[in-house]
């Protein structure tokens, strides 16, 4: 891609801009953010770190939303961060306003670009910015399931002490609570997990996935986690970027699939140059589906808190 756009200049949109820039995931780089000072600040912190890092990226921050024009990825981060104690559904109404108006900016200054919802609650969002901006469904997304699966990998990693690298799992659904782990997906190596976990211990890992983020909350007290969730945002831009069509799991629209319509949802989905173009639907069992109806429930519930 030439030009990215992450807006919203706090901790997620910084760590971000760092990968992005450093892995030359695009030629020209955007911080947007509504406090003068401070995406000038941060892209010339990350600029200057070009010579060391060695990367050709230009990295520059504004407060005009007019400066988005060119965007081929707009990434908003922007919005109110939970507090301790606080559910990713508690900043909806606070959230919402400012989604609708970066959307707005967006169908004005940046019409061609594709959108990946990074603010929570991300479900609900990125519903919202499809339904705003009328566009198809593989130019609207969210990140969350990479997310989610990259702390379930971590958790796995650090019980069984195998290479990381060697871990593949998977978790659909909402991102929250109910938010739905999949071990009959997850192996080491080819070899299911159950071959090295007792299922109290897989059990323990899923609840400690679906609370991953409220983890961290709870031990930073004042920061909610940004470099996990920048990691997973580049790990999608890379995908998109070098035309890869790789299969991550992406909060997608879903169109009947999963039995689910008119909503937003993590599932596995094909990510190439065009955007989302594909979503890969998986043979659940009976437990499984009814996880995946629970958590689909919740989402829906604020959605129809919107409408």
């Amino acid at each position: 891609m030439h030009k990215i756009t992450i807006v919203g200049a706090g901790r997620v949109g910084e760590s971000t801009a760092q990968i992005v820039a450093k892995e030359e995931l695009c030629r020209e780089l955007l911080l947007l953010d509504v406090e003068p000072g401070v995406p000038q600040g941060v892209a010339l912190d990350i600029q200057q770190s070009a010579s060391l890092l060695r990367f050709d990226t230009r990295v520059r921050g504004d407060t005009d939303p007019a400066s988005m024009r060119g965007s081929d990825l707009v990434i908003i981060t922007a919005g109110f961060p939970r507090k301790p104690g606080m559910s990713r559904s508690d900043v909806l109404n606070v959230n919402l306003e400012i989604i609708d108006g970066i959307v707005d900016n967006v169908l004005r200054y940046a019409e061609d670009a594709m959108i990946m919802m990074v603010t929570n609650p991300v479900d609900v969002l990125t519903w919202r910015v499809y339904r705003r901006t009328g566009w198809p469904r593989r130019r609207v997304f969210g990140q969350s399931g990479a997310l989610d699966t990259a702390r379930m990998t971590a958790f796995i990693a650090m019980e069984t002490g195998y290479s990381v690298k060697d871990i593949s799992s998977l978790v659909l659904g909402g991102h929250g609570d109910a938010m739905v782990p999949l071990p009959r997906f997850t192996d080491i190596s080819g070899i299911n997990i159950e071959h090295f976990l007792g299922r109290k211990k897989i059990e323990e890992i899923a609840a400690r996935t679906r609370q991953g983020g409220g983890e961290i909350l709870a031990l930073k007290q004042h920061s909610s986690a940004y470099d996990s969730p920048a990691a997973a945002i580049a790990a999608m831009v890379d995908a998109i970027g070098h035309d890869r069509r790789r299969i991550l799991p992406c909060v997608a629209i879903l169109d009947g699939e999963y039995d689910q319509r008119d909503i937003a949802m993590g599932v596995p989905a094909v990510l190439d140059e065009n955007g989302l173009v594909e979503i890969v639907e998986l043979k659940l069992d009976a437990g499984e589906r009814d996880m995946f109806e629970q958590s689909a429930n919740m989402v829906r519930r604020d959605i129809d808190n919107l409408t």
